[in-house]
């Protein structure tokens, strides 16, 4: 069975060569004691991708045959998952870039962003941990009392304890506003009753405790999301000098019976049901939302790379598949169809690493860069937040697809492990906000908010690597060139056609939103490509003869001459959205 190798060479390039992270980074207040550069970076992925390959990946097909369980107010993780999560933990890398004070690591969203990806190349189900960890964490670091982040962020940050999100409700799924889930004020603390289903890593053994941030209501707030409040519940109570007091009154009911992510403990929780889960009040009361929200764009960022990350292992597998799978004399990676299909893989998944890691840079410099440009790096951020869910999550599906129809027959069979790539990252389009509402976020929202100028700002960014492209002598560069400004063309004008729709028809606009969505993320992959094929061409020119440069023109160009004309596809869709998907009666479906 194919052991997943994280793709350093390709890291490196981006890290180190294309975002230039000391130049980019390494001289901000925030990181300039750490030393960011090359010696850093190799010291980093190497050890992640020691642990990725070693310890996660083989645990991979046993969460996905051996599932958790929950019996008698208990979860049973899957063998190994425990101890993993304990080497993850003493490794630092649950607290990589949270703040030193609270003892994390304190380094970039960037370095986070790729040690996400390995984990969750090598075992999607197990990634979810560390994710859900730090987002909570990330909460709590934002909004919680000084008293909250001495207490519980120490030991989140160094893996002794876990954290969770309670959000969804039976009933209750994006529509918060109708969550029945309460908590009656008690002194300096609240009583929480309600059950909460689909939580991710709920409840396990692996930690000495797990800090569940619940959002509920209080007996007097207001109707719908304007009345939820944010409240921080743990396992165990935890007393004053950070010892661990009694169980408190929360406990899994089930694990939920999934297509994938099997090794994922996906609980329903109970809450109060004896005499009421103690709670204590994360921010303001009737403000959880907005306290959840601060952690949604790292959140979103993640989900974007578990897409990402599933579709490395996909391609890893179905390659070594078919370099080595005999058919018509020859090994099935000679067929023009299986090379369209691996071709296909490489340059999305190099797409979407380049565009990932970009905006990653983005976020550590909207929250630590130089105060004058942290709005504007905000705005950009909060732009491509949505097009990163949407976009990686739906190609991760198209590829972990393809990595199955590489293997043929034998990619039908669970034998081989290809078909788990593609039910684990199946649920990546649907949590943290389907791909729908990142599509609505995407225009009504973040497009809308400025009148489209954050989207106009990277558009001509985009325009700016054309016209280096165009001028370039080499032929493959001119003819990514030429690709890239065609699909630059299709979106500018599916922009202003969105832009319209949504102040003459808002209803037009969400029907071309998904369109548009992935319209932007095919462009801004292919750009991120141009970037890399014209730094690699600029390496070559100077006498580095390293056949990594040639790969990534080569790569470049494929997805210009077969990748980008998706972004007319998706235009043509765009400039009809008035049509018949508006007036089709709902009760003819």
């Amino acid at each position: 069975m194919t052991t997943y190798r994280a793709p350093i060479e390709d890291m490196t390039f981006l890290i180190e060569d294309l975002l230039d992270v000391g130049g980019t980074l390494g001289a901000l207040p925030a990181f300039a004691e750490l030393g960011l550069g090359p010696e850093l970076t190799s010291a980093l992925l190497d050890e992640g991708a020691k642990l990725a390959g070693g310890v996660l990946a083989p645990l991979r097909r046993v969460g996905d045959q051996q599932p958790a369980t929950c019996a008698d107010g208990a979860v049973t993780l899957t063998p190994g998952y425990g101890d993993a999560l304990q080497q993850l933990g003493a490794g630092g890398w649950m607290g990589i870039s949270s703040d030193p004070e609270y003892g994390g690591q304190g380094l970039p969203e960037l370095y986070a962003t790729a040690a996400c990806e390995m984990w969750n190349s090598a075992n999607l189900a197990f990634g979810l941990a560390p994710m859900l960890s730090s987002g909570a964490a990330l909460a709590i670091h934002a909004h919680g009392t000084g008293e909250q982040k001495q207490l519980y962020l120490p030991k989140m940050h160094s893996g002794e304890w876990a954290g969770t999100m309670n959000l969804t409700e039976s009933g209750a799924g994006s529509d918060l506003g109708v969550m029945k889930t309460r908590a009656v004020p008690e002194g300096d603390h609240y009583r929480i009753h309600g059950q909460k289903i689909y939580i991710t890593w709920g409840d396990h053994d692996a930690t000495d405790n797990i800090i569940h941030l619940v959002l509920a209501k209080l007996p007097d707030a207001p109707e719908g999301s304007r009345g939820i409040s944010l409240f921080l519940v743990p396992k165990f109570l935890v007393n004053a000098d950070g010892s661990l007091g009694e169980r408190n009154d929360v406990y899994p009911v089930s694990t939920e019976h999934k297509l994938g992510i099997h090794g994922s403990p996906t609980c329903v929780m109970a809450f109060g049901d004896g005499d009421g889960a103690i709670g204590y009040l994360v921010g303001e009361e009737n403000r959880g939302l907005a306290c959840m929200f601060t952690m949604m764009n790292e959140a979103r960022l993640k989900v974007g790379v578990q897409g990402l990350g599933a579709a490395e292992g996909a391609y890893q597998k179905a390659v070594a598949y078919a370099r080595e799978r005999v058919q018509g004399g020859v090994a099935i990676i000679e067929h023009p169809d299986v090379r369209r299909m691996l071709l296909t893989m490489k340059s999305l998944i190099e797409a979407m690493r380049a565009f990932v890691y970009t905006e990653a840079v983005t976020m550590d410099l909207a929250h630590r860069g130089p105060e004058d440009d942290r709005a504007r790096n905000q705005f950009r951020i909060d732009l491509m937040i949505p097009v990163i869910k949407g976009w990686l999550t739906e190609v991760g599906q198209e590829l972990t697809s393809l990595g199955v129809q590489v293997h043929g027959g034998m990619g039908y069979i669970e034998e081989t492990g290809a078909a788990q790539y593609l039910r684990d990252v199946r649920i990546t389009s649907i949590y943290e906000g389907t791909n729908g509402i990142q599509a609505a976020d995407l225009v009504s929202r973040k497009l809308g908010r400025d009148q489209g100028g954050a989207m106009h700002d990277a558009l001509a960014q985009v325009a700016n690597a054309v016209a280096a492209l165009k001028q370039h002598e080499a032929g493959d560069l001119q003819q990514i060139g030429a690709a890239l400004e065609r699909a630059l063309a299709d979106t500018e004008e599916a922009t202003g056609q969105v832009l319209e729709a949504l102040a003459a028809d808002p209803a037009v606009a969400l029907g071309g939103s998904f369109d548009y969505l992935m319209q932007c993320g095919y462009l801004f992959g292919g750009w991120h490509l141009a970037r890399s094929a014209l730094l690699a061409s600029d390496r070559l020119a100077a006498g580095e003869d390293n056949d990594f440069y040639q790969r990534k023109i080569a790569t470049a160009r494929f997805y210009a001459e077969q990748i980008l004309p998706r972004c007319a596809a998706h235009g043509g869709a765009i400039a009809t959205a008035a049509g018949a998907l508006n007036s089709y009666p709902v009760d003819w479906l």
